[in-house]
């Protein structure tokens, strides 16, 4: 059975969410459907982005990764479906897809990307707002029942892509930037684990303070 995710800000009190499963099951009955999350912060296309990263790789081979954070819905921005590596991800092209776009690079993985223009492959009426459920969704299900990447529309190579926050090395150590906070407090930041595996005494300060962190801790933050 083909495997489909979503990812959105719709939230769950609307029926946003809900639609757009009905779109995708109208399409390709067969089609199992998990929901990454649909709380991502209004239009906050940076979370959307590392909420998918931190998600997309954990599904099988196939997988079909629709993500709608998307508060340029009804301008000029293009919409647009990509294979990276083993995944399939459809969406707007406002640089939800960066940070796999940069693992595919870093791995060697092929990408392909196409600008959804052929609207056989939409709902018949689109409208200004809800692309999600008259665009992504649809091409999502199309995926998912077997048409080509190709016949959607044309290949790109200029994909939107965020300025995404790094870590940045100082004569003292790292200043690292807090990319996720969980809804457990726990905070991820954008410095790997790996810089600091050799160090066994680790300062932490956060805007020049310096919690305490738990006993016996090593690793990375």
């Amino acid at each position: 059975m083909p495997i489909l995710t979503l990812t959105t800000d719709f939230g769950l009190k609307d029926g946003f969410v809900g639609t757009m499963k009905g779109v995708i099951w109208g399409i390709c009955p067969e089609a199992q459907i998990a929901d990454i999350s649909h709380v991502i912060s209004p239009q906050n296309v940076l979370e959307g982005a590392f909420t998918l990263w931190r998600a997309y790789s954990f599904f099988p081979a196939g997988a079909i990764h629709v993500a709608v954070v998307d508060p340029g819905v009804g301008t000029q921005r293009r919409p647009l479906a990509m294979r990276a590596g083993k995944w399939y991800f459809v969406g707007p092209d406002n640089g939800l897809f960066t940070p796999v776009l940069a693992d595919a690079e870093k791995n060697g993985w092929p990408v392909e990307i196409v600008y959804l223009t052929n609207a056989r492959y939409w709902l018949p009426d689109v409208s200004r707002t809800f692309h999600g459920r008259d665009i992504f969704a649809p091409v999502g299900a199309y995926l998912a029942k077997g048409v080509p990447l190709a016949d959607f529309g044309p290949a790109i190579k200029d994909p939107v892509r965020l300025a995404m926050p790094k870590p940045e090395k100082t004569s003292t150590g790292w200043r690292a930037h807090v990319t996720v906070v969980d809804v457990f407090g726990n905070c991820a930041t954008d410095l790997p684990a790996s810089e600091l595996t050799e160090h066994n005494n680790v300062t932490f300060r956060l805007r020049g303070r310096s919690p305490r962190l738990p006993s016996g801790w090593s690793g990375g933050i």
